[in-house]
């Protein structure tokens, strides 16, 4: 009884949260949800009753975010890392259990992701080439590679990576199957994001992350180039919906005993959602000018410092082919991956979306990922790098992808 009781107490605080929270951000745009994102360890013998006890809770998350005004993208659930999820199946029994997984995420709506194929060097690299396969032949299942921990730089994963994203290049239909796959470096486990999330854990648990791009571009519309008061107004209005969410997974934890991991505050771009336009607002010039920087800066600071349990990234977002305005600017060649590299000093952007010529080399793309890996264990921040060859596109030509979330753009030479 007391237990319960102590459980209406918070459950009515936590609704006087979102209301106040709410009615501070009444003058802006709500953002959307990009993501509720739940963490299983699927067992073969039952895995269908797992995803629908996560899909139960994922869904009633969505339904409290609609109760306060926000629409919901996506639903998505990360298994266990892919050779423990496949562990003692041949290739063959591995592919047809992944495939009967990916039918399933398109019949129920959800984002399936088996996470990372090697956490570190001495991962067996066979898993690797699995998820190549799997990437090159199934639309909707996601994975990545960790590049870099607590342990070091990961070199022979670096490598491997490259070995893939070469494969799944030439493999997978107009090479987008690359679109599915990210090495990350020193990405804690449990974020929202995709391809980078993660988690090795128990599971029954989830996270949640917003398409936040618009708030950044209104705030910095109110700001005027002032730094201090740019900062100052999008930590609050970042602050209004990350209240919200935390309120509500904690409701929807308590409710259906599983563990809610935090928020990403980071503000994710989409299409004309673009944070590339609004980093243009505050600079007042193409993105890539100067003053590209201190808007990164001012958005990562903002992020940092938002009051609620945070997980993932927690930084800025700079997916060059997922923003309409980013794709442009690529094409135009206002900015390059070294200065996607500049920025990532700053903030938690990495490479991520970036377009390269076909006959890019293994060699080449590991360099690339190396060089990711580097600076985010010399700063101890989250990166990740999500590379995009084309085959049979050279610097000049445009890219020729079909997905709703990809804008192509034009390739240009390697440096």
């Amino acid at each position: 009884m007391i237990h319960r009781r102590r459980q209406k107490l918070l459950c009515a605080f936590l609704l006087g949260v979102v209301s106040v929270a709410t009615a501070q951000a009444q003058n802006y745009t709500k953002p959307k949800v990009r993501a509720i994102t739940g963490f299983v360890r699927l067992n073969p013998a039952d895995y269908a009753q797992q995803i629908a006890e996560a899909l139960s809770v994922l869904r009633e998350a969505r339904g409290e975010f609609a109760k306060q005004g926000y629409e919901v993208e996506t639903i998505r659930i990360v298994t266990q890392p892919l050779g423990e999820l496949v562990s003692g199946q041949s290739d063959a029994e591995a592919l047809a259990f992944l495939q009967v997984l990916d039918e399933l995420s398109a019949k129920q709506g959800f984002l399936p992701s088996v996470g990372p194929a090697m956490l570190r060097d001495t991962d067996d690299p066979s898993t690797m080439h699995l998820l190549a396969r799997v990437l090159s032949s199934l639309p909707n299942i996601e994975g990545n590679a960790i590049l870099a921990g607590e342990d070091g730089i990961h070199w022979k994963v670096i490598r491997q990576s490259a070995e893939l994203v070469r494969y799944v290049t030439d493999n997978s239909p107009r090479s987008q199957g690359n679109f599915n796959f990210t090495g990350t470096a020193m990405l804690k486990p449990y974020g929202p994001f995709y391809p980078g999330t993660y988690h090795t854990g128990a599971g029954k648990q989830f996270s949640m992350g917003f398409e936040g791009a618009n708030v950044v571009r209104e705030v910095f519309a109110r700001t005027h180039g002032d730094f201090a008061a740019a900062v100052a107004e999008l930590t609050k209005q970042l602050t209004v919906h990350a209240k919200v969410a935390e309120s509500i997974g904690l409701r929807v934890a308590a409710a259906k005993s599983w563990t809610f991991m935090g928020v990403d505050p980071t503000p994710a771009p989409l299409a004309d959602v673009s944070i590339g336009a609004a980093i243009e607002t505050y600079t007042g010039s193409r993105f890539g000018s100067s003053g590209t920087l201190t808007a990164a800066l001012i958005i990562t600071t903002a992020v940092k410092a938002v009051p609620v349990k945070q997980i993932g990234y927690s930084g800025l977002m700079v997916p060059v082919m997922e923003d309409k305005l980013l794709a442009r600017r690529w094409a135009e060649g206002s900015f390059n991956t070294d200065s996607l590299l500049a920025y990532s000093a700053v903030c938690g952007t990495g490479l991520d979306t970036v377009p390269f010529p076909g006959d890019i080399t293994v060699d080449q793309l590991a360099r690339i990922f190396g060089d990711v890996a580097s600076l985010a264990w010399k700063w101890n921040k989250p990166l990740s790098a999500r590379l995009q060859p084309v085959k049979g596109k050279s610097a000049g030509d445009q890219t020729d992808f079909r997905d709703q979330y990809l804008f192509n753009t034009t390739l240009h030479a390697l440096p």
